[in-house]
């Protein structure tokens, strides 16, 4: 991203602003936005308050740049930006900001529930109950939310043991497609069927698939590197080794 934040509205000027900045549009911003939002993720995993102050930087920088390309567009401008989010806050905690009480955490979620659903048909974004799930969100973070969407009526099993009978169920059809040399159409269909029904086990298990996997991708990195390192500590490359070495040695990497 472009490193001008310090002034940001010198950079955003038509006749001597940064040429990089000038060409961007909403669309064009957009993937570094995400990526943005990964970076900060990725230093809050490893515990790198510097790194996420730098990072949060960055994702802010995000937000003044949408809203600098609206107040050029007359739309609104960074303060209505602050002052809608603040609006929101205050609408969706009464217990905080007014005089409702909550007997219960289930009652206080079913009431922000309530809230989100009114918004999002002033926002003109439907009545159906998946309505205002956002297609952009990364698919297992999309998927936990379109079943919790449909747990609040009722379509859901109500402990892990079913779900994870549909886990293998779904693993059990895929294994048949395989058996069947089914084209891949049919097995990308499987896959996201197996897929799906994971989320809904982590769901069920309270883990956040999307993290999860996170973890598992850093420890997969971890290993493969110990690999790596081990064998060019014997001035030999990964493609030098076979399989049976390589196994060897990611079990010694999953020990360490």
């Amino acid at each position: 991203m472009s490193g001008c934040w310090p002034s940001w509205p010198a950079c955003g000027d038509p006749e001597s602003g940064c040429p990089w900045d000038l060409r961007q549009t909403w669309e064009t911003i957009v993937p570094h936005t995400l990526e943005e939002a990964y970076e900060v993720a990725d230093a809050i995993s490893r515990r790198d308050f510097e790194a996420v102050r730098g990072e949060l930087g960055d994702l802010l920088l995000q937000v003044v740049f949408y809203a600098r390309i609206a107040e050029e567009e007359g739309r609104f401008d960074i303060h209505d930006v602050a002052r809608t989010l603040a609006e929101k806050l205050v609408r969706r905690h009464p217990h905080v900001f007014a005089d409702v009480r909550y007997d219960s955490e289930a009652e206080h979620h079913a009431a922000w529930e309530l809230e989100k659903a009114r918004e999002r048909v002033e926002a003109g974004e439907g009545r159906g109950h998946l309505d205002g799930v956002a297609l952009a969100l990364p698919a297992l973070t999309r998927a936990v939310k379109l079943q919790k969407r449909a747990a609040r009526v009722g379509f859901d099993w109500d402990r892990p043991g079913p779900v994870l009978a549909k886990v293998l169920e779904e693993f059990d059809e895929l294994r048949a497609e395989i058996e069947a040399d089914a084209p891949e159409a049919r097995l990308g269909d499987e896959v996201g069927d197996l897929l799906f029904s994971v989320c809904n086990l982590a769901r069920h298990l309270g883990v956040d698939p999307e993290a999860a996997l996170r973890g598992t991708n850093a420890r997969f990195e971890d290993r493969f590197r110990f690999m790596e390192q081990a064998l060019a500590a014997q001035g030999r490359r990964l493609e030098d080794a076979d399989l049976q070495e390589l196994d060897g040695l990611w079990e010694q990497a999953k020990q360490k």
